[in-house]
């Protein structure tokens, strides 16, 4: 086998593996923006620890195959990239579709969730959710609520006691 075919099995090996490691994958079409807008992008995706990267389309098509996700082959056309994350769930919809929000050149192509393909309905509802320390925050407030509201109710039958007693 040439050295061409094995390097161009083990970038397909390489896609499919992200495709299966990730809990969420985003592809876009990035046609249209310049070279500063792109880093700019980069920049925000490697901060929140996804990975954004541009395949050819027929090594990433072979890929999606190989982990049955054939249904991303349609989107799989024109200039298109892909970004990963092993991590955070919602940060590759939330930060691409707010930056698709502020430049029209972004188009949001389709999405992967847990190994299911998603609609863009649904990434778009994804980029919605608070991120992680949002939620954290808003459960934490939720499991105070009962403490904060026995401590007044205390508070208020001891005022009343003390005003009774005075």
């Amino acid at each position: 086998m040439s050295k061409v075919m094995e390097k161009k099995q083990q970038v397909v090996q390489e896609i499919a593996e992200k495709l299966r490691e990730s809990q969420s994958t985003v592809l876009v079409d990035y046609r249209g923006l310049d070279v500063a807008e792109v880093t700019q992008l980069r920049k925000e995706l490697r901060d929140a620890g996804v990975e954004f990267k541009v395949y050819k389309n027929t090594m990433s098509r072979r890929a999606a195959d190989d982990v049955n996700l054939s249904e991303l082959n349609e989107s799989l056309v024109g200039p298109t990239a892909i970004a990963f994350s092993k991590d955070d769930v919602i940060a590759p919809a939330k930060i691409l579709s707010n930056f698709a929000k502020e430049h029209d050149a972004l188009e949001i192509k389709a999405g992967v969730l847990d190994g299911k393909i998603v609609s863009l309905e649904q990434i778009k509802e994804l980029a919605d959710l608070p991120n992680y320390e949002g939620m954290l925050s808003m459960l934490l407030s939720v499991l105070q609520a009962p403490i904060r509201n026995f401590a007044l109710a205390t508070k208020a039958v001891a005022d009343q006691k003390e005003e009774q007693g005075a």
